[in-house]
């Protein structure tokens, strides 16, 4: 017959109870004395008169300050063992709340080693009271928040990193963004231009893009345009499309044709895995010499339309049906308009931020739309190229947050006559 548990009585162990000489050493454990927990406990402990002198302190925070016993016993307060700030904060915040509530708990403090170091701890502290509630002492835990102190410095050090790694690439995304743009509009004899760019996020760089420049027989080519997608691959897209828009009409001026020709090196250079396109609308500016003022003819690639306001008052938009997106499709379609501006006469040329942003109403179907749009030119008609550009930075500040895609405006005008050039 076999024997079962580990002893004459043979009494079965406890499921997960140790036996034998394993549970001599075990119940040695549970014999440890109060006063040795108290003593060599993983925290500090501290009892106080309600006028703060210290009573009893375990060795463990002792060794913690490198402190004898009889120095701090009956001689010190608990305000005694903290910095200069720590005590300022104990006599206005901690004491009061003490004495309000019975305890306070997690307060972050720094104690006074007896080198001068400091230790840097968590504070919990509760008042003892009698049967009959008055208080009679106040009890200490005190938590060694070294190890805590580092990391959160680690935090912060790291924090201060990231944010000025993320100051330095708004600074290069800024300095980036500068370089995709005009430095300056230049001067059109007869022609009033502004232009305007918003963006709408400093951690990236947007693809809106425009420029005017001069072109032989006295001609000026623009354009504006919005290559898809941000950051440093767009603004590869951009910088492509900018030079080729410019040399492209340099070797033929034709709208549809500088827009065919950017297309062929759209669809070239990104026709891979990573496909690249853009909208754009390309203007030739021609001065009338018969009727005064000038004659536009604009080629548009899948670009929102441009906003004619007329010197009587009146706005409509310039359609191009049919252009399409340029670099998507080998042989793109190129849609034309051409219109002659009068005196008064504005044109407007945006990209769809303006008309994609969202309004204060915060609802799916909340984006301002050209149809809004239309009745703001109308508003604004007639006008100027600046007044219309500054109508339009303050209608894109209105949308705050709202605006989630860079928005570029470009403006021209044929200045009033003056009644002397009338006459």
């Amino acid at each position: 017959m076999c024997k079962t548990g580990d002893g004459a009585s043979g009494e079965l162990p406890l499921p997960g109870e140790p036996h034998g000489a394993d549970r001599a050493a075990f119940s040695a454990l549970l014999e440890d004395s109060a006063e040795d927990l108290y003593e060599h406990a993983p925290c500090g402990y501290l009892s106080t008169l309600l006028d703060g002198t210290i009573a009893k302190v375990n060795t463990t925070l002792l060794d913690w300050l490198g402190h004898a016993r009889g120095d701090l016993v009956g001689r010190r307060t608990f305000s005694d063992l903290l910095t200069v700030g720590g005590r300022l904060y104990h006599e206005t915040h901690f004491a009061p709340l003490l004495r309000m509530q019975g305890q306070v708990r997690g307060i972050a403090l720094e104690l006074k080693a007896a080198d001068g170091s400091r230790l840097p701890v968590l504070i919990t502290s509760t008042v003892k009271t009698g049967p009959d509630g008055e208080p009679l002492l106040i009890r200490t835990t005190v938590f060694d928040a070294r190890d805590r102190r580092a990391y959160e410095t680690e935090l912060l050090r790291a924090r201060k990193q990231a944010e000025h790694e993320r100051e330095e690439l708004k600074r290069l995304n800024a300095t980036l963004q500068q370089t995709l743009l005009p430095p300056a509009l230049v001067s059109v004899p007869g022609l009033d231009v502004s232009a305007y760019y918003h963006i709408a996020s400093t951690d990236m760089v947007g693809g809106d893009f425009y420029d005017l420049f001069p072109l032989a027989g006295g001609t000026w080519g623009l354009f504006l345009g919005d290559v898809c997608g941000k950051g440093a691959a767009a603004a590869a897209v951009t910088s492509l499309a900018r030079y080729t828009l410019r040399a492209a009409a340099v070797y033929d001026p034709d709208p549809a044709a500088v827009l065919s020709n950017l297309n062929t090196v759209l669809n070239h250079e990104y026709n891979g895995t990573d496909p690249r396109f853009c909208t754009v609308i390309f203007g030739l500016l021609t001065p009338d010499t018969d009727e005064g003022g000038f004659r536009i003819t604009l080629a548009a690639g899948g670009h929102p339309p441009a906003l004619l306001m007329r010197a009587d008052g009146s706005a409509r938009y310039l359609p191009t049906p049919g252009g399409q997106l340029i670099g998507v499709l080998s042989d793109a379609h190129i849609a034309t308009t051409t219109v002659h501006l009068e005196a008064g006469d504005t044109l407007l040329l945006h990209t769809d931020g303006l008309t994609e942003a969202h309004t204060a109403s915060d609802k799916d179907d909340d984006r301002y739309g050209d149809e809004a749009l239309l009745d703001f030119a109308q508003s604004l008609a007639p006008t100027t190229a600046a007044t219309t550009v500054a109508a339009i930075h303050d209608l894109l500040d209105s949308f705050g947050t709202g605006v989630d895609d860079d928005t570029a405006v470009l403006a021209i005008s044929v200045p009033r006559l003056t009644s002397e050039e009338q006459q």
